[in-house]
């Protein structure tokens, strides 16, 4: 078997970004910039550099976008009133609220709060059930380029047995649904797996795609996999080493140990990661052609 195939979440992002260019184009020639809102609270570090990163992007791209910072100590209330305010802002065409929100925070009734047609996460109850529904509107973003990123590579999932590992609203239930619906590049039969599943490896093998999803550090490896298996690793974890830096940021697959067995995969970083970014992007966009 050839090496595995590195599959690039920045090729396959600059591609996204080349096709947005022109849409965004016409949207500006029509009197409409697409705008994004950001919410942070508190200061955590990899909050502030994920937002840094979305924002970046969108201001290369000559789009609207501003980000909103308030203490860890803000209440529920103020927050969702800030938020009410950015529903009726017709300059923002999406709204990000970066996770994890303090503990005090019911993150459910922030998420509620967006008006779903701005809801650029898609995780408003109504996206996810219009998902569920095989009728999508505002697709999950780490979901969304997973897909795409397989379609970059011309891997098509038609028929195909897709294991995900990990069952969160965010990566895990959408992507199963994703790659089960009835459409180009999908129509797959996919199977969750969790921490309540027993012998995952026995799922595992005889998947023709895993995607794992479950911030587990070297978890999936070679010997849990079936001789030319595509896999893809949403896992970001950070690890202490003994360097100037201090750690690194590896993912929940054991890169060596696929080698040759694997006939695609994505590393960290430079996988998965750009795509959220670009997918992020790509639903302001959307939403912003809506209202055309």
């Amino acid at each position: 078997m050839p090496d595995t195939l590195i599959l690039s979440g920045k090729v396959a992002a600059e591609a996204v970004y080349s096709d947005l260019s022109i849409r965004v184009e016409f949207l500006i020639q029509n009197g409409i910039k697409p705008g994004l809102a950001a919410i942070l609270v508190g200061d955590d570090p990899a909050s502030h550099i994920y937002v840094r990163s979305k924002t970046k992007r969108f201001k290369s791209m000559g789009l609207h976008s501003k980000t909103i910072t308030f203490r860890n100590d803000v209440s529920e209330e103020e927050l969702i009133l800030t938020i009410d305010s950015l529903n009726h802002d017709k300059s923002f065409h999406g709204i990000l609220v970066q996770f994890p929100l303090p503990k005090e925070i019911n993150s459910q009734n922030v998420i509620k709060s967006i008006l779903p047609e701005k809801d650029v996460d898609g995780f408003h109850p109504e996206n996810v059930g219009l998902l569920t529904m095989g009728t999508p509107r505002i697709i999950p973003c780490t979901p969304k380029g997973i897909i795409r990123l397989l379609s970059q590579y011309e891997i098509d999932l038609f028929g195909k047995h897709v294991v995900v590992i990990g069952r969160s609203n965010i990566v895990g239930r959408p992507v199963s649904i994703l790659a089960s619906l009835k459409s180009t590049g999908a129509n797959a039969t996919s199977t969750i797996c969790h921490s309540g599943t027993i012998n995952i490896d026995d799922h595992t093998r005889c998947a023709d795609v895993v995607i794992t999803a479950m911030g587990s550090p070297n978890y999936l490896k070679g010997d849990m996999l079936k001789n030319g298996a595509v896999v893809i690793d949403v896992g970001i974890n950070r690890v202490e080493i003994d360097d100037e830096k201090g750690y690194k940021l590896i993912g929940d697959v054991q890169w060596d140990s696929i080698q040759d067995i694997a006939s695609a995969a994505t590393p960290v970083p430079g996988g998965v990661g750009p795509m959220t970014i670009a997918m992020l992007v790509e639903n302001t966009v959307e939403a912003a052609e809506s209202i055309v």
